[in-house]
């Protein structure tokens, strides 16, 4: 195993070895091989992460034990227990202690979103900074970061729920005042440069509220030796990511609506080809997850069986666009753009040249594979911390990524647009796509005719097949008019 060292994340101080000869006479229950910690009994590693007088673990080792342990104890059983490590030597160690807790707080907020583990860290703190002046301070100054974080999370799920809310008004509205609708992509923005620089804008503060944590407790199951079932019960939901997950969604279905929405074959040529010109702006940016999500919105088949309008498209941009972003050789091509990318940000001299927002749903593969390759524990009991290491290299990876502050200027309207503007679903889509090349075989004759009998059935799942039928009429009592709302 290559010893483990992360610099995105950790900078250049890389990896100690864990100062694993003498903590493993002190503490046995660790095994190592070539000097490198690859496996131990939870609570060898538990006595690992504390810090004594003469030793403090590695940044790597920290992070390593802290995205994996949920696995095996709850974050608050382990806090307990840092706490009844380390309150019988207290004072001697406690600006080690004070450093372990800000690693952890700042690496693992959302963990302090349970109040016991958010009760455990306050006694804690209490009994260092006790007297100390100096100590309370620095305990001050983690609480607010800690808080800080936590009521930036409120706010952001708080901004989801109100999204969520203002798409179904949008729906509302395009199913009781079409008339109403005014806008479309072109409309709100026409420059392929611009629209990129909002989907880098979306993209970064999504990716900035996906805990490490979430990436252990939505893809990594539970080790069937592991007895205790309510260890893996109380676990946060995966909600930030999967809200990312969702936004991609949404602009692979945004884009398919967007091209099959026009009547006219020129306005549809016209749209795909902004779309192309975005995505490659996207890549240049190293925007690499919207991308994606604009290739598979074109590559749906609602988009791609319009013959007629790819007939008027320019293609070849988006035919090397399409072969960067090939899924054969396990996306060759892309992992070696991503690691361009990434040595560019390494080096980088501008704010732009650090930007790298990976193809998320291949980082989720990726992390989904080793996890099925590799046991949590070994036969002997231990906890398999070679896998670990591997994960959290990937994940550390991420990490770093999604610190990139956006340096392009926000342009709240396109954003609402991209956020809120509704979209169809596969049926709406199909609709659209029959109605403006119609079906060429038995297969898409009998779809369009199953579709179009279900027209009138005024449910919620099919909305957006009304929607689409009010759209179109729109578009053919007033050609000139683009349907969607800001």
């Amino acid at each position: 195993m290559p010893t483990p060292h992360f610099p995105p994340m950790f900078g250049t101080s890389g990896y100690n070895n864990n100062l694993c000869q003498t903590k493993e006479q002190s503490y046995g229950g660790l095994h190592y091989h070539d000097n490198n910690l690859v496996s131990g009994s939870l609570e060898a590693l538990i006595q690992h992460l504390v810090p004594s007088v003469d030793y403090y673990p590695d940044r790597t080792y920290i992070f390593t034990f802290l995205l994996s342990s949920r696995l095996f104890i709850h974050p608050f059983e382990l806090m307990s227990k840092v706490y009844h490590l380390v309150v019988e030597h207290q004072r001697k160690i406690a600006p080690k202690v004070l450093q372990l807790l800000t690693e952890w707080t700042e690496t693992f907020p959302y963990d302090f979103r349970d109040e016991r583990t958010m009760r455990r860290l306050k006694d804690l703190t209490h009994r260092l900074s006790s007297g100390d002046e100096l100590y309370r301070k620095a305990v001050q100054q983690m609480t607010q970061g800690l808080i800080r974080k936590l009521t930036a999370l409120g706010q952001y799920e708080e901004t989801l729920m109100k999204i969520s809310i203002t798409v179904t008004d949008r729906l509302a509205v395009l199913k009781t005042k079409p008339q109403a609708i005014q806008k479309d992509i072109l409309t709100i923005c026409n420059d392929p440069f611009t629209l990129a620089q909002q989907l880098t804008h979306i993209e970064l503060e999504r990716s900035s509220f996906i805990g490490p944590e979430e990436f252990i407790q939505a893809f990594i199951q539970k080790d069937p030796r592991d007895n205790d079932k309510s260890r893996f019960s109380g676990h946060k939901k995966a909600r930030n990511l999967e809200a990312y997950v969702d936004w991609f969604n949404r602009l692979s279905y945004l884009v398919a609506t967007e091209i099959c929405m026009p009547v006219k074959k020129k306005q549809r040529a016209r749209v795909t080809e902004f779309f192309i010109d975005v995505a490659r702006e996207c890549f240049n940016i190293g925007n690499f997850n919207s991308l994606m999500a604009i290739i598979s919105g074109m590559n749906m088949s609602p988009v791609s069986r319009l013959k007629k309008t790819w007939g008027k498209v320019k293609t070849a941009k988006f035919d090397i666009l399409e072969h960067q972003m090939d899924p054969s050789n396990n996306f060759y091509n892309y992992r070696t753009a991503l690691r361009g990318a990434t040595q560019r940000s390494i080096t980088a001299h501008s704010s732009r040249e650090k930007i790298v927002i990976p193809f998320f749903s291949l980082l989720i593969k990726d992390v989904y594979f080793l996890n099925e390759g590799c046991a949590n524990r070994l036969p002997n009991g231990h906890i398999n911390f070679e896998k670990f290491w591997e994960l959290a290299k990937q994940v550390s990876e991420f990490m770093a990524w999604k610190k990139v502050e956006c340096p392009f200027e926000k342009d709240r309207k396109i954003i609402a647009y991209l956020l809120t503007a509704p979209v169809f679903n596969e049926d709406a889509l199909y609709l659209a796509s029959y109605e403006s090349e119609g079906p060429e075989n038995n297969t898409e004759k009998e779809r369009w005719k199953s579709l179009r009998c279900v027209r009138g059935i005024r449910t919620v799942h099919q909305a957006c097949q009304i929607t689409l039928l009010l759209i179109q009429d729109l578009y053919r009592s007033q050609p000139q008019t683009s349907c969607l709302l800001t």
